[in-house]
C-alpha cells in the first residue's frame, strides 16, 4: 500500500532563529566586550560564525583573566 503524499504551495519556510550568547549585533566598530579566559574556545567559535552570519570582523586578545573582544570592522 503506497500512501499519497500531498504537495503543497505557497508555504513559506520559517524565519531561522539565531539566538547569540554575545552582543554581537549591539556592537559598532571598536565597541568590545569580556567574558573569562575558561570560555576562551567557545567565544573565538562564537566570534568566527557570528562574523560570518553578519558581515563583521572580530578579534580577541588575552587579557590576564579575562578575553577582551573588540569588533574591529
Amino acid at each position: 500500500m503506497s500512501e499519497v503524499i500531498a504537495v503543497e504551495r505557497g508555504v513559506g519556510m520559517p524565519v531561522p532563529r539565531v539566538v547569540y550568547a554575545y552582543p554581537y549585533e549591539a556592537m559598532d566598530v571598536g565597541d568590545s566586550f569580556t567574558v573569562p579566559v575558561s570560555a576562551r574556545q567557545k567565544v573565538l567559535n562564537a566570534n568566527w560564525r557570528a562574523g560570518k552570519r553578519l558581515g563583521m570582523r572580530f578579534e580577541a586578545r588575552t587579557e590576564g583573566e579575562v578575553v577582551r573582544i573588540w569588533r574591529v570592522r
